[in-house]
C-alpha cells in the first residue's frame, strides 16, 4: 500500500440540472477551479447512463460489463478527482435504483441527469497523486 496525508481544502456544491452531462460538468467544474485532487459525493437523479458492473473474468487486461441504465434512476455515491496530463479524470461509483432493481458500478459513460442531481466537491490540499495508464491493466489508475 501507497498513502500520502493532506488536509481538506475548498468546499463546492453543485446543482446539475435536467439532462446536463455530469462526468463532462464535474470534469470542467474541476479544470475551472484548478481541483487537482478531490473527493466528491452525489444524490439525486439520473435518466440516462453507462455503467461498468463488473469484469467477465478476473483476467488481465479486464474486458468490462458494461450496463446502460435508459431510464430514470435514483443514484448515490462517491468519486474522486485526480490528473491524467493536462486533464482532470473523474473516477465514480454508486449505486443506480429503480423501483425494486438496483445495480452498483463504476460510471463511465453517458451520464445525463433526471431532474436535479447534487454534487458536494472537497477539495484535497497537500495531495501530489495522480493518474497513469497501466500497461498491466491498460487503464489509467492512480499513481502516488
Amino acid at each position: 500500500m501507497k498513502y500520502q496525508t493532506g488536509r481538506a481544502g475548498r468546499i463546492i456544491v453543485a446543482k446539475f440540472e435536467d439532462h446536463e452531462d455530469v462526468l463532462c460538468n464535474l470534469a470542467g467544474l474541476a479544470k475551472t477551479e484548478n481541483i487537482r485532487a478531490g473527493i466528491f459525493y452525489l444524490v439525486g437523479g439520473m435518466r440516462e447512463g453507462r455503467i461498468v458492473v463488473g469484469p467477465e473474468t478476473d483476467d488481465l487486461p479486464p474486458k468490462p460489463v458494461w450496463k446502460t441504465l435508459g431510464e430514470s434512476h435514483e443514484v448515490v455515491g462517491l468519486g474522486t478527482i485526480f490528473w491524467h496530463d493536462d486533464e482532470p479524470r473523474i473516477h465514480f461509483h454508486g449505486a443506480f435504483g429503480k423501483k425494486d432493481k438496483v445495480s452498483v458500478g463504476c460510471l463511465r459513460e453517458k451520464s445525463e441527469v433526471f431532474l436535479v442531481l447534487e454534487a458536494v466537491i472537497i477539495e484535497m490540499e497537500g495531495i501530489t497523486a495522480r493518474r497513469e495508464l497501466d500497461p498491466v491493466s491498460g487503464m489509467v489508475l492512480l499513481k502516488l
